[in-house]
């Protein structure tokens, strides 16, 4: 089916820009029209190890792609290896897509990048992407806020620069004052970040919800408690999300794959009648 070209005019990508794009969390459809309109234009792109296979199959025909990821425990570029990159490709005259998944200033060291490139004179600009928790927990069927839940949510990542649970956590904080916590890249961690969440006063009956390789074809969702999170999690591959709060019970009614495979839905998840009527 024949769709016409967008209405509005899309930015341009000059010689000697880099362009820091989010790619999002894995299914191609979920890229934003900036992203795909980038990558038609692109010299080179400079892309993350999570960038999906079929999104880089849009870049434009003749443009190099450079290969920049950074996966656990395997030899990896370092973060000013990149940037340094990412300045010799645009002083080059190139114009340089630097492509990560996810949203590139979520736990992405977009940040980090863009600050080396106005150290080096390089313009700019930031395409934001799907970050993992928005897209993982929306093809897992948990919205990440809820009337009737909750009102905060909060992205923690699960490992410092050493691979470690982040120093300077206030753990009673986050455990009294935040009823849902989405943890990036936690499974290596996630023992030692269940039992901090109980000590400050979680229960470890609290409903966890573990998502890896969101949005793609072999999503894998483990649902299962804060107790037993550290178990559940064994033979789960990374890329995953995980997300401690009352919301992953929602999945019982909202877990739209499950439901496209034959899965039968629970209209009233919370177990407690529908607690508002619609529009309300």
């Amino acid at each position: 089916m024949d769709r016409p070209g967008p209405s509005f005019a899309l930015p341009d990508m000059a010689p000697g820009e880099v362009w820091l794009v989010g790619a999002g969390p894995g299914d191609p459809a979920l890229l934003t029209v900036a992203a795909w309109h980038a990558l038609s234009m692109a010299d080179v792109v400079v892309y993350d190890a999570l960038v999906d296979a079929r999104v880089l199959a849009l870049a434009r025909k003749g443009a190099t792609l450079d290969y920049a990821g950074k996966r656990g425990g395997r030899p990896s570029p370092t973060q000013p290896d990149i940037s340094r990159r990412l300045i010799r490709h645009a002083q080059a005259g190139l114009r340089v897509l630097r492509l990560k998944g996810g949203d590139p200033f979520v736990f992405g060291r977009g940040g980090e990048e863009a600050l080396a490139l106005v150290a080096a004179g390089v313009p700019f600009r930031v395409v934001p992407g799907v970050t993992a928790a928005v897209g993982g927990l929306a093809y897992a069927g948990i919205p990440m806020t809820h009337r009737d839940l909750n009102s905060v949510v909060a992205f923690v990542t699960g490992h410092n620069i050493n691979g470690a649970v982040p120093d300077g956590l206030d753990w009673e904080a986050l455990a009294k004052g935040v009823p849902v916590l989405v943890f990036y890249m936690a499974l290596k961690n996630l023992p030692d970040i269940c039992a901090r969440l109980c000590a400050a006063g979680r229960r470890e009956d609290e409903p966890v919800a573990i998502v890896a390789r969101a949005t793609l074809p072999d999503q894998c969702v483990v649902v299962t408690t804060l107790a037993g999170a550290p178990a559940a999690a064994i033979g789960v591959e990374p890329p995953a999300v995980v997300v401690v709060g009352e919301v992953v019970r929602l999945r019982a009614g909202l877990d739209w794959l499950g439901a496209l495979a034959g899965r039968a839905l629970d209209a009233d998840p919370l177990g407690h009648g529908l607690t508002r009527a619609a529009g309300t």
